[in-house]
């Protein structure tokens, strides 16, 4: 597992999540391994986040290949995705990001066009 905040940190996969700091994004994206795809959704987000949400996200990288077992909690059915924890309510997006408006639009750092 990993860990950004502003730029990635490795992590251990028995790391403690700890109480977020009010304000704060907590992201946690599920990927297979460095596949392209998996790639594509960490730099998209990184560079998302940086745009909206500078120092105030963290972002934690779960590689299901290493952690299968760790898909079970937030119910995780396809890879790469990403799950928004905090701020409520819980979101989740399918893909690799690549779709800036539509990941903006999910996040709810966007509103849907009318």
């Amino acid at each position: 597992m990993k860990r950004a905040r502003g730029k990635a940190e490795s992590l251990g996969a028995s790391a403690a999540t700890g109480a977020s700091e009010p304000g704060m994004w907590d992201l946690r994206l599920y990927v297979a391994g460095k596949s392209a795809k998996s790639v594509a959704a960490f730099a998209n987000l990184q560079r998302l986040c940086e745009q909206h949400l500078a120092g105030k996200y963290r972002i934690e990288v779960v590689d299901l290949l290493v952690h299968p077992q760790l898909a079970k909690g937030d119910q995780i059915v396809a890879i790469p995705t990403l799950v928004r924890k905090l701020p409520q309510p819980l979101r989740k997006i399918i893909g690799d990001l690549s779709d800036t408006e539509r990941t903006l639009v999910g996040l709810q750092l966007r509103p849907r066009n009318a």
